[in-house]
């Protein structure tokens, strides 16, 4: 079975949560836990970089929590998504939605 690990750093204007693993129907309650308990109050940047997989139940908790974010005045940033998850945004035509950055001092300079 796939795992994720999920390790939360917090920075002056953002919750970090570092991936590491699958992000898919299988590992994704708790990722939506946490993104879900920072997002209405505080930019959330999830450092995609060691993401093995990222599938369509993984993508559509993303883009809700995008989406709710969006309503509280708060912002989800995808730090160096990993070719995997790249490729998933591309395919699915959500990678124009989401801000991709390549340091956490883009997150000041975004907002």
């Amino acid at each position: 079975m796939d795992q994720l690990a999920i390790n939360e750093k917090v920075g002056a204007y953002y919750m970090l949560l570092e991936l590491s693993g699958a992000v898919n129907a299988y590992t994704i309650t708790e990722l939506k836990t946490k993104v879900y308990s920072y997002i209405l109050d505080s930019n959330v940047v999830l450092d995609m970089s060691q993401v093995s997989q990222l599938d369509s139940t993984g993508l559509g908790v993303i883009i809700a929590a995008h989406n709710d974010g969006e309503g509280c005045g708060t912002k989800i940033f995808i730090l160096n998504p990993s070719n995997e998850a790249r490729h998933s945004l591309e395919k699915t035509g959500f990678l124009d939605t989401f801000n991709i950055i390549h340091s956490v001092t883009e997150v000041n300079d975004a907002l």
